[in-house]
């Protein structure tokens, strides 16, 4: 059983010297010299509790599409589940990059709890960021330990990726706002006991008329749809919320009327950095099984490793992997330091999420029939990686990010 102190940055230099276990000097997980020594250990004791936890579990969590319960409370007794959120309201009050860190160790050996962090941490900061000091009370603090789960909910069927089109309606009535309408793809959907929920409370406007809730699964007229039978991170749920004149009081509103667009979007440039290292750590576990495999597959009397076009593939898929890793450290770095970085997040998405797949189909290549089976997880890693090409806007959309905010700056 893993069980260390619950991470602070208050503890951090003492306590986290004492989580570097006395064993067998273990490789380098990565290029280590441009992290801080508080990073690198940070990120050591992610990997032991990803190797001891989740690496055993994954292979079942994605066969019986199981949600890793014990394992997120785990996760919140180390601080892993509200990781920059302010120790005032019960978080960990650690910076993005240490985010970041830890969403690539706990990804890589589980995507689909990668993601259940992720999504819950979307939650948490859109709250910290937007809330108000009753709200984060309320919303917050009882969501910090991986007791409760929370989930954020823009898409609806048929929207892709259109956010500013939404159609859920909240009509509001004395101090009472109803909400109407379906709300699609949201994670964390059947395990989540609140949400950030975005709908309109002045369609005339359209974009400009959508606005952020928060909202309890308990109230009155929330009903959660079937659970999605996804082709890859499927201990991770995803569902439908439809809402049927639901009730949410007026000091539900999160932030300003008319503002959720504008905070859906902010939200949405962090999670891509969340992602992004998510992404990182599907490629490498990928590259680490190629490797492994390589070294120890004999073809024509000699290791397969020996052969130039698999030298070929691994050098492309590390080459990829440290580009993609460097680009994400950059987003988070900046966003710590309080400088725009939509740009830095989207390109680092686009490269990661692509990486993710690259590599695993590389892996793939490699491992040849033995890939395509269960009993390795190389198919586990290609269906994993697909995703992230997909949710927190498309590789299409990041595309557009980026080209948008480079033209701008030429016009400077």
């Amino acid at each position: 059983m893993f069980s260390i102190p619950r991470l602070s940055k208050k503890i951090w230099p003492e306590t986290l010297f004492n989580w570097v276990y006395l064993r067998e000097q273990r490789k380098t997980i990565v290029s280590l010299s441009s992290l801080s020594e508080t990073h690198q250990m940070l990120q050591r004791t992610c990997r032991d509790f990803a190797e001891g936890e989740l690496k055993p579990i994954a292979t079942k969590t994605d066969q019986e599409h199981l949600f890793p319960k014990k394992q997120i409370k785990q996760m919140g007794e180390l601080g892993l589940m509200a990781v920059c959120i302010p120790e005032e309201v019960g978080g960990t009050g650690l910076d993005c990059m240490s985010y970041a860190l830890a969403a690539e160790e706990i990804s890589r050996c589980c995507a689909a709890t990668g993601t259940i962090m992720a999504v819950h941490n979307i939650y948490l900061n859109a709250i910290n960021n937007f809330g108000n000091k009753k709200q984060k009370e309320e919303f917050i603090r009882p969501f910090t330990s991986g007791e409760n789960i929370g989930s954020f909910s823009l898409s609806e069927p048929g929207l892709g990726s259109d956010a500013g089109s939404v159609t859920t309606k909240a009509i509001k009535k004395d101090s009472l706002y109803y909400l109407s309408g379906t709300k699609s793809w949201t994670t964390n959907g059947l395990e989540s006991k609140a949400a950030v929920v975005f709908a309109s409370t002045e369609p005339s406007k359209k974009h400009k008329g959508i606005s952020a809730f928060l909202v309890k699964k308990s109230f009155p007229g929330f009903v959660v749809g079937k659970r999605e039978n996804k082709l890859g991170i499927r201990g991770s749920s995803t569902c439908n919320f439809i809402f049927e004149d639901c009730p949410v009081h007026e000091e539900n509103v999160l932030g300003e009327l008319g503002k959720g667009f504008n905070y859906a979007m902010m939200i949405l440039d962090s999670g891509r950095i969340g992602i992004a290292a998510q992404a990182c750590g599907i490629a490498q576990a990928s590259l680490e099984l190629a490797v492994d495999y390589a070294k120890k597959r004999s073809a024509f009397g000699a290791p397969i490793s020996k052969m130039q076009s698999i030298q070929n593939k691994i050098a492309d898929m590390a080459l990829r992997l440290e580009s993609a890793r460097l680009l994400t450290w950059r987003a988070a770095s900046l966003k710590d330091m309080d400088k725009p970085y939509t740009k830095e997040a989207a390109m680092a998405k686009l490269a990661a999420s692509e990486t993710a797949t690259f590599n695993a189909h590389q892996c793939i290549q490699i491992l040849g029939g033995m890939g395509y089976v269960t009993d390795m997880p190389a198919e586990r890693y290609y269906r994993d990686a697909r995703i992230t090409e997909i949710y927190e806007g498309t590789s299409e959309i990041q595309r557009v990010v980026i080209a948008a905010n480079i033209l701008r700056e030429y016009e400077l």
